[in-house]
């Protein structure tokens, strides 16, 4: 079995290579596609159609996407809808061209309406207003969603959609303005720290909750999803609800997130709150009762977690994205 992961170089892709990898290594039989940004852009149609040609994979992980947090998305709107809108249609269309039957996409909660009942389930999609502050990324992964549902109902292709909470781990984004808060408050306490600085305030009030993965159960949930069979994936889904949440059911304020990193750092000084900057959506949960009863748990705790993710930001310190 051939398999393409398109994006093997970002957080998520790294994570599931990595686990294919240790499969192949196991039990053999499976050949791992990946293609670098210089040797393949996927915004470029001819390129990606080349490729499919060419290399005939027999399954595809769509984990190519640009991302970024709340500044990225107000900085770069134009940006993150059309590389994202590009590289989706691309390789969706594509695959089906090349004769791929099953493909895994990869989206991310920032789909649902900003006023959505919490926990999210998969029905809240298209029932109101999308956050302001990320709706072009929003746009491009329902489009996405879209694509695969179309493919599936047209062409009875075997395309699945999975949309997982905040992810981190290794391989994340530590860079201030562009990276999400849990990599962004791990390098902030950790300069604090060193620089003995007395006090680190973060953005907002504090108040907002959040759900974080972290990117191995994410890798696990990806492949779990991937290998199901069609039946028992469909019956846990519908023709126009087609995708599937992938978190660990798990909130917690980005106060309470700041004062366990402060903690996994020993970071010893005040932690302060700006409420002159935006909060964004003020809680994102996300309902995972459909994957729990496809058979399929979080392996990792938060606080595990982001103890090793603070090791191997210390670690590869000198290579990480800052």
């Amino acid at each position: 079995m051939r398999i393409f992961i398109a994006g093997h170089r970002g957080m998520v892709g790294s994570a599931i290579l990595r686990q294919l990898q240790n499969q192949t290594h196991k039990s053999g039989g499976l050949e791992i596609l990946t293609r670098s940004h210089s040797e393949l852009d996927l915004t470029d149609q001819a390129a990606v159609r080349d490729f499919f040609k060419s290399q005939q994979p027999d399954a595809v992980i769509l984990a190519a996407a640009k991302v970024g947090g709340i500044l990225a998305n107000k900085t770069y709107p134009a940006d993150f809808i059309y590389e994202n809108l590009m590289m989706q249609a691309n390789i969706i269309h594509q695959a089906f061209a090349a004769g791929v039957s099953k493909l895994l996409f990869l989206g991310s909660s920032c789909i649902y309406p900003k006023e959505a009942s919490q926990p999210m389930e998969e029905g809240a999609l298209l029932t109101g207003l999308l956050e302001p502050t990320n709706e072009p990324y929003a746009i491009a992964k329902i489009a996405g969603i879209k694509l695969c549902e179309s493919y599936n109902r047209q062409h009875q292709t075997d395309y699945r959609s999975v949309m997982p909470t905040n992810l981190y781990g290794p391989g994340d984004n530590f860079h201030l303005e562009n990276s999400h808060v849990l990599p962004a408050l791990i390098r902030r306490f950790e300069q604090a720290k060193r620089q003995g600085l007395s006090h680190v305030t973060i953005w907002g009030t504090g108040k907002p909750r959040r759900e974080f993965l972290h990117v191995d159960d994410m890798a696990s949930a990806s492949l779990f999803l991937l290998d199901l069979p069609h039946e028992q994936y469909e019956a846990n889904t519908q023709p126009m609800l087609s995708h599937i949440n992938v978190g660990c059911g798990e909130d917690i304020s980005i106060y309470e997130l700041a004062q366990l990193i402060s903690n996994v750092v020993g970071f010893q000084g005040e932690i302060r709150t700006d409420p002159t900057k935006p909060d964004g959506t003020m809680r994102k949960l996300l309902d995972v009762s459909r994957l729990n009863q496809m058979g399929w748990q979080p392996q990792i705790t938060l606080s595990a977690g982001i103890e090793s993710t603070y090791r191997w930001f210390l670690d590869n310190y000198d290579r990480v994205r800052l």
